[in-house]
């Protein structure tokens, strides 16, 4: 089994412009990214970009670049475009670039999902610890099946904890957080991004709700490591050396 790891990195971010070129502690975030990324079991790592500033950056330090459309609407398009012009790969790993400390045995976890042919997507979950966590519209919630299949992704809280006070759902069941790396299928991939946006899509913002909707399983793993993304300049103060 071949394994792509794909970082997609723009540098338009509405909330943090430039993100990718960041330095953290001497070195930019993408580089950051990709240093981790290569640690893991892949057999090939690139950074799809649609800027010229951020493939000069990748270039400079000696890693693998494609320049891909700046009309992407997700990663996961930007990703499409990537396999379609390096053919060969089964398996298509989706890695977060704004995550400069991303654990490579989180990437592995993901890809051991694909040791069984039946899975067609795959995503990472974790526990969730606290309300704060519960009750942040801004962290996907996921509710899973006996298979730990995902059965639906919210920004709300789910499940709805009946004749509790919403003060003790963290303590009545165990709610899980979804951690933003995907892994695909490449036939899978290419198929997916033909998908129209879907009604539950649109309504919770949330692309893998489209998949669901459409009717494609996402198998997940549960991870205890915890990450940190860099979506605002104040995300850096995250950040402890």
């Amino acid at each position: 089994m071949k394994i792509l790891g794909v970082i997609p990195a723009r540098y338009a971010s509405t909330r943090f412009p430039g993100k990718p070129l960041v330095d953290i502690n001497g070195k930019t975030m993408i580089r950051r990214v990709y240093e981790q990324a290569i640690k893991a079991n892949l057999n090939k790592v690139v950074v799809a970009t649609d800027d010229e500033r951020i493939a000069s950056e990748v270039k400079s330090f000696g890693g693998e670049f494609i320049l891909t459309s700046d009309q992407h609407q997700s990663g996961t398009d930007r990703c499409a475009e990537v396999v379609s012009k390096l053919p060969g790969f089964d398996v298509v790993v989706n890695i977060q670039g704004d995550e400069p400390f991303i654990d490579p045995e989180q990437i592995s976890l993901l890809t051991s999902c694909f040791l069984d042919e039946k899975v067609e997507l795959a995503t990472l979950i974790k526990d969730i610890k606290n309300n704060s966590e519960l009750f942040n519209s801004n962290i996907p919630k996921v509710v899973i099946n006996n298979h730990q299949q995902a059965i639906y992704f919210s920004r709300h809280p789910i499940p709805f904890v009946r004749n509790t006070d919403q003060g003790n759902w963290k303590n009545s069941h165990q709610f899980y957080k979804h951690i933003g790396i995907y892994g695909y299928k490449t036939s899978t991939l290419l198929s997916i991004t033909q998908l129209k946006p879907s009604s539950l899509e649109l309504a919770e913002s949330l692309e893998q709700l489209r998949w669901l909707e459409n009717g494609y399983q996402i198998q997940t793993k549960v991870t205890s490591i915890e990450t940190i993304a860099i979506d605002t300049p104040e995300d850096l103060q995250k950040i402890v050396f």
